[in-house]
């Protein structure tokens, strides 16, 4: 480890690699890294805390009016094929606003571009592990595009279901990923605001 003042930091370039323990971990994306540092309690003491610096990335709803359009793809971590919303990041190139992201994501996992996409709000995704959050959208007026997707999707699938069959994913286990979940929470919340008054 290097140090870095009084902390000491952990960070991975590229094609950085470090062992922990007898488990090997390497870097996929190209800006990460973890950082261990020293905190201080309210007693005075000090602990150490782990914190994962991600990018900040999407999850994209989109909604033909009727249905849900949701990808599959086995999640390593897990060890399971799962559904979820459409979502990552893109760090190259630098720089894109969360709408660009979210029509990049779109596109390249379900095969969609959005006439209209609203932002529904931001989360983040572990208060108590990592930096990172994400943009939740809803994508609408949906038209069919070709999708160009990484290797590591190369297996990925896509589906089109209700709100009562996407909730009924979740109910089995089907869906558990948490970010899609609180998507779904935020435009609950953006459907049941009042419509805001014109300008004029």
């Amino acid at each position: 480890m290097e140090a870095a003042g009084d902390v000491d930091v952990l960070l991975l370039d590229k094609t950085g690699t470090i062992t922990l323990g007898n488990r090997h971990a390497t870097q996929f994306i190209p800006v990460a890294g973890v950082t261990e540092d020293e905190v201080a309690q309210p007693d005075g003491s000090t602990a150490p805390y782990a914190v994962l610096h991600a990018p900040d990335f999407v999850v994209v709803l989109p909604f033909d009016g009727e249905r849900f359009h949701l990808v599959e793809q086995y999640r390593h971590p897990v060890g399971r094929r799962l559904w979820e919303f459409p979502q990552g990041s893109v760090t190259e190139p630098a720089g894109l606003a969360p709408e660009e992201v979210a029509r990049i994501e779109l596109a390249e996992e379900s095969g969609l571009s959005a006439g209209r996409l609203d932002l529904l709000g931001y989360l983040h995704e572990s208060t108590g592990r990592s930096t990172n959050g994400f943009h939740a959208f809803l994508a609408s007026d949906l038209r069919p595009v070709t999708a160009e997707r990484d290797p590591q999707e190369a297996d990925m699938s896509t589906g089109a279901f209700t709100l009562d069959e996407v909730w009924r994913l979740i109910e089995t286990g089907r869906l558990t990923d948490a970010s899609s979940v609180a998507a779904l929470a935020l435009l609950a919340r953006w459907q049941s605001r009042p419509p805001r008054p014109v300008d004029r």
